[in-house]
């Protein structure tokens, strides 16, 4: 890699600065062997959801919060939160979030359950924001489920698509790293949406729906 590039990504990544809310809810992920979307990837969420003017967001993996409270500070005060968890510590450490950041309880919605068997009951094109951050070994089924369920004008966010830095190496062959590639061809193939591939934290592909 130019060393360029690398210094600079370096240098993006390290500007990411954040407040005692999300520290303290990174601190309740590290006690419970969660790992968080990064800070630069957070931070990212929130400028992606206050640009897109979303008003309802499903998440997909609710981790301790700090995704769903990155979105949601961004999206703005008449946004909504459905996020989906198996793990019922995790949903309460992320409502521990929610609270500290002054999230009105009404506005989040957070459902303990396999999101495979959750997400068909979600209504067909009524939210404006996807967020997917959860196992890779459902991951087709979570994009076809967001791809039913993102409005045109919405967008479906997928983290961690470089699968810890594995994709850009061919050899790579295992499980999750083939699920990453898959996901981002459906979603790069999919002629409904324009998508891109952006190189923050783990990587996010970010796909628009425009028909």
């Amino acid at each position: 890699m130019n060393l360029d590039i690398f210094s600079s990504w370096t240098y993006a990544q390290a500007q990411a600065q954040e407040d005692a809310v999300l520290e303290r809810a990174r601190e309740r992920g590290r006690e419970l062997g969660v790992e968080s979307v990064g800070s630069a990837t957070a931070g990212f969420l929130t400028v992606l959801a206050a640009v897109s003017g979303a008003r309802n967001i499903v998440e997909i993996g609710t981790g301790v919060g700090v995704s769903g409270t990155s979105l949601l500070r961004g999206a703005g005060k008449q946004s909504a939160l459905t996020t989906i968890d198996i793990d019922v510590d995790h949903l309460a450490a992320a409502r521990e979030a929610f609270h500290d950041a002054g999230i009105d309880g009404s506005r989040t919605r957070a459902i303990s359950g396999r999101a495979q068997a959750v997400l068909p009951r979600l209504t067909d094109g009524a939210y404006d924001l996807v967020f997917i951050d959860a196992d890779k070994t459902h991951l087709l089924e979570y994009v076809t489920q967001a791809i039913r369920l993102v409005k045109t004008g919405g967008m479906v966010i997928m983290h961690d698509a470089f699968d810890q830095h594995r994709v850009p190496k061919p050899a790579v062959r295992q499980p999750s790293t083939v699920a990453t590639r898959n996901a981002t061809r459906m979603l790069r193939e999919d002629e409904r949406f324009v998508s891109t591939l952006v190189p923050t934290g783990l990587g996010l592909q970010i796909a628009a729906r425009v028909g």
